[in-house]
């Protein structure tokens, strides 16, 4: 039996129905809330990339179809386990800055979900990417104040994702690089993708990583749980993936956000780091696992204030970005007040949250 007033206060901001105060709402003392909010971790579809799938994604794999609401949707590429739905508020500019001002954000970074790009044939796979961030930076030139881009690359053809970062790096607004937590099934420490971090950290762009297509996905298909289980399960083993892989010594300069506030990633320290200490498959590891924790973020996806706290016990809160995944339907609604209901942080601690962290994170 369910007892504790936390949770029912943190299921209620997860599905949007703790009142809020709208953009602009006033204090006892007047003016917003906090001066500044920035959300790290929020999803569109662009345009362009939807009418490229639409026209030339059938005859490079893509099955596309449309919801019951008449907008664009990718029901299958190859090797996906989830349906793509393109909504309005993931494509259309106008609802996504007015959903903005309800939510109380000035600005996103924008990044894109699935279905990504690493299905697709090399040539069509850059083609979408390119589509995104040429996209993205437009969007930051007509509105520099609201929106910064984050970069699609090709990751499953190495040297062309080089390229598309050479190129992409250089054009306005662009901010960090949107990476999925697996390529194809290959996991991010594998060699051929050494190159890419190293221009990441060259151009000191940091790595957004972002669940997609879970792994053991036919076991989890019941119950939600390709979503509750399988995506923090994805954030887990990225994470260390990149540590055990040796990417975060080799690149120690490298920034890596993890979503869902790194999943099981920081819950699971203390089993690595005996681990290191008993296992031959860990000899070669560098320092402690606890050393490790701060070399990531973590954004505010826990769904629960006193889980938030815990993780920012353990990562620092110094660590610890707003970011939502709005407007899927596991985000955070309502981030001000779900910060606001994380217990023992001062009013200080939740500005770094919702302002100074972010904003160091992206540069803006």
């Amino acid at each position: 039996m369910i007892t504790r007033g936390e949770f029912h206060s943190a299921l209620a901001t997860a599905e949007g129905t703790v009142a809020a105060a709208p953009a602009g709402a006033t204090t006892k003392a007047g003016g917003r809330r906090y001066a500044r909010v920035i959300d790290a971790h929020a999803h569109w579809y662009p345009r362009e990339f939807v009418t490229l799938m639409e026209k030339e994604g059938p005859a490079n794999g893509a099955i596309m179809s449309h919801d019951a609401h008449g907008n664009p949707q990718v029901k299958s590429v190859p090797g996906c386990t989830q349906v793509s739905n393109m909504r309005r508020n993931m494509t259309e500019i106008d609802l996504i800055l007015k959903e903005m001002d309800e939510r109380e954000v000035d600005m996103y970074a924008l990044s894109m979900t699935n279905p990504m790009v690493y299905w697709a044939p090399p040539a069509f796979a850059l083609k979408l990417s390119q589509a995104v961030n040429d996209a993205g930076a437009a969007l930051h030139l007509k509105y520099p104040d609201r929106f910064v881009g984050t970069i699609m690359l090709p990751m499953h053809v190495p040297e062309l994702a080089v390229q598309e970062l050479e190129r992409a790096a250089k054009l306005p607004g662009m901010r960090a690089i949107n990476i999925g937590e697996h390529i194809n099934g290959k996991n991010l420490h594998e060699k051929e993708f050494w190159p890419i971090w190293e221009r990441c950290e060259a151009f000191g762009l940091p790595v957004f990583t972002h669940n997609l297509y879970p792994c053991a996905a036919d076991r989890l298909k019941d119950y939600f749980m390709i979503n509750t289980l399988g995506n923090p399960y994805e954030d887990g083993i990225a994470a260390m993936s990149l540590v055990c892989g040796g990417v975060m010594d080799a690149f120690p300069k490298l920034d890596v956000y993890l979503p869902h506030a790194g999943g099981t990633f920081p819950f699971l320290i203390g089993r690595l780091n005996y681990a290191i200490g008993v296992s031959p498959a860990l000899k070669h590891m560098k320092q402690p696992a606890y050393g490790y924790l701060r070399r990531f973020y973590y954004d505010i996806i826990t769904l629960d204030p006193q889980i938030m706290k815990m993780v920012i016990d353990l990562v620092g809160v110094d660590r610890v970005v707003m970011g939502t995944d709005f407007p899927q339907g596991m985000s955070v609604r309502r981030p001000v007040d779900f910060v606001e209901s994380i217990p023992g942080i001062s009013r200080r601690e939740k500005e770094m949250i919702l302002t100074d962290n972010p904003a160091k994170l992206l540069k803006v």
